[in-house]
């Protein structure tokens, strides 16, 4: 289900995701990969392909990222930001999920890895192992919906130089009329070692892509078009590694576009082009016993531009969005201190600031403390995010004439998040993780109308909280069996927030004999609602999905001439065949299979 929880030694938590598990789970893309881990809700309407970003294919972490336009989250490949800056929200299917060694979800705000975010999640590449080596592989399935996926990698080490590449396509007709999608990728990357210390990478990845709106089940007029996705980044990177300093700097290039076709009415289509660019700076440093000082500079540029080709006698348009800028450089400093032979306790504290082209400049500290021993660790943390708006503001009031330029007195939104957790291990091969939390949003950015306000403006309106909690089992019975149990309970105080169910329980188990590895999975998930947090003061959702329980389960048999990961597999989704839905009206598919081969050397 998950690879492990991690605690930095500012007090934060990540949960990572490591390919064992994006096998196991039989995971196509970014939201199935995730859709079993602690603290993250997913949605989706069809087997293959992400609609737009928001229900239709969208990744929420303990309560954020339902906010339309202007999500809370922001998606990353190895550390570069990726996403939809003209419309401030993920598009998953620029995120492919092949070809990388981890995916890193970044629960709350962590000012000294993230900035202008509140939560993150972050795709790590493969690398090849040291020393001289190649590694392939590839595989294929087919099954249900006529669905059918390949996937290639190949890395590889040869003197200073290493090197990965990555191919992958997916392609489902879905199982309604309308329900298909499309998936298709490339990644690249080259690494030269100068020295012991010095090394440079370049990483360049494309994705196009395609889904589509099968409409609530019944009603065909509701289906909205097709959505279709494309994307390139180019990443340079230098880095160095001594023992006591290590850091890289990184610049980047990104541009992509979003297209919804065949809109219903006189819509006709919206092109959305955007373009990123900027550099990543960071350092760790070790400069005395127990001490770690982490430095790092953030620089991002977004622009973009957005086309309304609207059906005659609606009028045509094009606007062009302007260049926002943000500088955030950021410091923290951790000192580990031996209590006695036994126990550590290491306090910390940081800061990040931000400086913005239009937008006020704004700081985001945090503090930490960890109490640890050989099998328990204690910690406590609190963090300030701070989430600046983004183009979309600029685009809706174009269409908004009335808004005029209140979207430039907008303040940045802000996140006020406390944790307090414990990880022991009480036993061989038991570990246990246990968190409760409270974040507290401020001054989110709202459209605002008479009688609300005067006359039409943006406005820092919105305020709500989030309490939660958080526990995991992660259990090695034997060399051959394990399971994980995973609980999530959220308690928001805006009552009608979409995808924070109060409940979320997920439970998973693989087992091997001989040739033979079993992997199941199930999930319940109580009454949610869905659809999107709107900006609109004084707008109301109410739409809400049942809860639901959804088994799966993959069985694989390994064949030795297939090489040393080849095996035959099958995997079943749905496996009783239970009605739910991430959406009203948007019934998921009944009982599924997907036959494969996988091969490798």
């Amino acid at each position: 289900m998950i690879d492990a929880n991690h605690v930095d030694a500012f007090g934060s938590l990540s949960t990572v995701v490591g390919q064992q598990q994006i096998r196991d789970l039989n995971a196509l893309d970014l939201s199935s990969a995730l859709r079993r881990t602690p603290g993250v809700t997913v949605s989706r309407f069809n087997p293959v392909g992400a609609f737009g970003g928001a229900e239709g294919g969208a990744v929420y972490i303990r309560g954020l990222g339902a906010s339309r336009p202007g999500s809370e989250i922001k998606t990353y490949i190895d550390g570069i930001p990726f996403y939809m800056p003209v419309w401030n929200h993920p598009l998953l299917d620029l995120l492919p999920i092949n070809g990388m060694q981890s995916i890193g979800v970044y629960k709350g705000p962590q000012p000294q890895k993230f900035g202008n975010t509140f939560a993150a999640i972050d795709l790590t590449p493969q690398v090849a192992a040291v020393g001289d080596n190649q590694h392939g592989e590839l595989q294929l399935t087919g099954g249900s919906a006529r669905t059918f996926t390949e996937q290639a990698s190949l890395t590889g080490r040869s003197g200073a130089w290493d090197y990965s590449l990555a191919q992958g396509t997916a392609r489902s007709e879905g199982d309604r009329p309308d329900g298909e999608g499309r998936l298709s990728n490339a990644m690249g990357r080259i690494g030269y070692q100068f020295s012991d210390n010095w090394s440079a990478s370049a990483l360049a990845l494309h994705a196009d892509n395609l889904a589509s709106d099968p409409g609530q089940k019944g009603l065909p007029a509701t289906k909205t078009g097709e959505f279709l996705t494309r994307g390139t980044l180019v990443a340079l990177s230098l880095a160095h590694d001594y023992e006591l300093a290590q850091g890289s700097v990184k610049v980047y290039q990104n541009q992509g576009r979003g297209s919804q076709l065949e809109q219903p009415g006189l819509d006709g289509e919206t092109i959305t082009s955007f373009s990123m660019q900027g550099v990543r700076w960071e350092e760790s440093l070790q400069p005395w016993r127990g001490g770690e000082v982490a430095l790092g500079l953030d620089i991002d540029e977004t622009e973009g531009d957005v086309a309304f080709k609207r059906i005659a006698p609606a009028p045509r348009d094009k606007f062009n969005t302007p260049t926002l800028r943000v500088v955030s450089p950021h410091v923290a400093l951790s000192q580990a201190i031996e209590l006695n032979q036994d126990w550590t306790l290491t306090p910390s504290a940081g800061i990040r600031s931000y400086d913005h082209n239009v937008y006020d400049s704004a700081t985001a500290p945090h503090a930490g403390v960890l109490l640890s021993t050989t099998d328990v660790e204690f910690r406590a943390n609190v963090s300030r995010g701070i989430n600046y708006p983004g183009l979309e503001t600029s685009v809706l009031s174009h269409l908004i004439p009335a808004l005029g330029k209140t979207w430039e007195e907008l303040e940045p939104e802000q996140l006020d998040h406390q944790e307090l957790g414990v990880k022991f291990n009480p036993f061989t091969g038991t570990t246990l993780d246990l968190a409760v939390f409270k974040d507290k949003i401020q001054d989110r950015y709202l459209f605002a109308f008479p009688p609300a306000v005067s006359q039409p403006a943006y406005v820092n309106l919105g305020d709500y909280a989030i309490r939660g909690a958080e526990a995991t089992w992660q259990q090695r019975w034997n060399q051959n069996w394990s399971s994980f149990v995973g609980f999530t309970w959220l308690d928001p105080d805006l009552k009608t927030l979409p995808y924070a169910p109060k409940r979320s329980l997920s439970v998973g188990t693989t087992y091997e004999s001989g040739p033979w590895r079993l992997s199941a999975d199930a999930q319940y998930q109580s009454a949610m609602y869905v659809l999107q947090q709107e900006r609109v003061e004084g707008a109301s959702n109410f739409a809400q999905v049942d809860s639901f329980t959804v088994v799966n389960l993959r069985v694989g048999h390994a064949v030795p001439q297939f090489g040393d990961v080849g095996e035959v597999f099958v995997a079943l989704e749905n496996l009783f065949d239970r009605n739910y839905a991430y959406r009203t009206g948007y019934p998921m598919p009944g009982t599924s299979a997907q036959l494969g081969v996988k091969m490798g050397f």
